[in-house]
Parts: structure tokens; C-alpha cells; sequence
């Protein structure tokens, strides 16, 4: 390759990482207890988040972050979205109003609670 398409290689990849990097934002984990608390999630998932008053509602304690926060974008997307959105009344409801930053803070906030989720290996 010539020096001209390598040197365009880098610019680009220097612009992406600049882009991902610019977009990133670390999570309030504050805030995610401020909305978990102010949208009740403890009445169906339990005062721990780990106990649910349910068995068929999940334990989210200690969950993933990332995976939280993909959950709470498909309940958003709902049934709108059939390869995307999970049906849920109750949780469509739920994070309707909340933002993409407050879902990442709730998303932070509930992986930071302790559950007894196992990785099996």
C-alpha cells in the first residue's frame, strides 16, 4: 500500500476512536439509585433487587451492566420493534419516560448491587 492510504488508514481510525471515546460518558451510579427508587422497581423485583415477589420475574441484582441497559432499551422499543423490543406492559411503562443516560445509570447502579447470580463456566 502507498504511504498516502496508509496515512488516510490512521486518520480514520484515530477519527473513530475520537468519536467512541467523545461519546462516552461514565455512568452515575447516584442517579441510577435516584430513578430505581423513584419508578418503584422494588415492587415487583423485591427491596433488594435480588428477591423478586415473583418467581417469574428475574433477579437483576448484580446483573450485567451492559446487559441491563439492553433489556431497558428493548422494553423502550417495545412491540415497535420486533426484532429489537420485548413486550412487557408493565416495564414498557416503566422506561418510557427515561433517557439513554438514565437507563446507563440504572444499568450501573443495579450491577453494582450484590445478587447471587452464578457464571457458569
Amino acid at each position: 500500500m502507498s504511504k498516502r492510504i496508509h496515512s488516510l488508514i490512521a486518520a480514520v481510525s484515530a477519527i473513530g476512536i475520537f468519536a467512541v471515546c467523545a461519546g462516552a460518558q461514565a455512568a452515575d451510579v447516584d442517579n441510577g439509585r435516584a430513578v430505581v427508587e423513584s419508578h418503584n422497581c422494588a415492587a415487583c423485583h423485591g427491596a433488594t433487587l435480588n428477591n423478586p415477589i415473583n418467581p417469574a420475574y428475574p433477579k437483576i441484582a448484580g446483573q450485567y451492566d451492559d446487559y441491563i441497559y439492553a433489556a431497558l432499551r428493548s422494553y423502550k422499543a417495545g412491540g415497535s420493534s420486533p426484532l429489537f423490543g420485548r413486550n412487557n406492559a408493565i416495564m414498557a411503562a416503566q422506561v418510557q419516560e427515561l433517557s439513554d443516560d438514565d437507563m446507563k445509570d440504572v444499568a450501573a447502579y443495579i450491577s453494582s448491587l450484590p445478587g447471587d447470580l452464578v457464571v457458569k463456566k
